[in-house]
């Protein structure tokens, strides 16, 4: 059963999955109705057999604006304990999927809202988009692993003068440092991610999720270790049904019927 949300949602079609935030008014900046609802939806969706591939997305004018700092705080309530018990679940609830997310930035995703754009797997750019590390300007340190996310992708110096001088990196620009894959018209670009998420859920659930793994891994460990893993994940795939069945289509010209299994 699906849950019941107030400021997400869950939109299904066919094997994609889009999940929405959907705080318009407040460019969804994140309060404590999001926090959950988003860490809801994340769960919701990866448990999902069904849904093999996941959008992210802002509803309106932005994807998200950071953390909403007309929120009341309530008394006594701890900012690490926030980051590590409601953004946290969430941000790793993408990055350890076992099905790829993809962002589908609208306007602007900045402070945490840049996190999450970029801890997706996959990103496509609205052309006026932009990310934005928000957080010098108000005398705080990036969070929701952006120090992590950004250094892997751009370096550290560069990442390091992105967040003190706090520049908006549009589309283009994001897409020149490998900070998205794609960039398209603004107008164009909730119906571009659906299609290239249709895209990818035509392939093998069970390679997405398995090249992901050692993807996930090579980050992290060295070239002989990276090899191993792979190996280990290629016994996966060739003892499955999946490859029987890419195997069996091949030969019969036809599309491949996909299980996942």
């Amino acid at each position: 059963m699906m849950a019941e949300y107030t400021a997400v949602t869950v939109e299904r079609f066919d094997h994609v999955a889009r999940v929405t935030m959907n705080r318009p008014d407040q460019l969804n900046a994140f309060n404590a109705d999001l926090r959950s609802d988003l860490l809801k939806a994340i769960r919701e969706v990866n448990e999902d057999d069904s849904i093999r591939v996941v959008i992210l997305t802002g509803a309106g004018r932005a994807f998200c604006a950071g953390a909403d700092l007309s929120e009341q705080v309530p008394a006594g309530s701890r900012v690490d304990d926030q980051l590590n018990h409601e953004y946290k679940p969430a941000l790793l609830g993408i990055t350890e999927a076992s099905k790829p997310w993809i962002s589908a930035v609208n306007g602007a995703a900045a402070g945490i809202g840049s996190a999450f754009a970029m801890a997706c797997d996959l990103s496509i750019m609205g052309e006026k988009a932009f990310l934005y590390q928000a957080f010098t300007a108000i005398g705080l340190v990036p969070d929701g692993g952006s120090t992590w996310l950004l250094a892997r992708t751009v370096g550290r110096k560069l990442a390091y003068q992105l967040m003190i001088e706090g520049t908006r990196i549009t589309g283009d620009r994001a897409l020149e440092l490998g900070l998205v894959n794609k960039v398209v018209a603004d107008d164009d670009l909730q119906d571009a991610a659906l299609d290239w998420a249709k895209t990818l859920a035509g392939k093998s659930p069970l390679s997405l999720s398995c090249t992901k793994e050692a993807l996930n891994a090579a980050m992290e460990c060295d070239f002989g270790t990276a090899i191993s893993v792979e190996a280990d994940l290629q016994m996966v795939c060739v003892a499955s049904e999946d490859a029987r069945e890419g195997a069996m289509a091949f030969f019969e010209r036809r599309a491949p019927v996909w299980k996942g299994r």
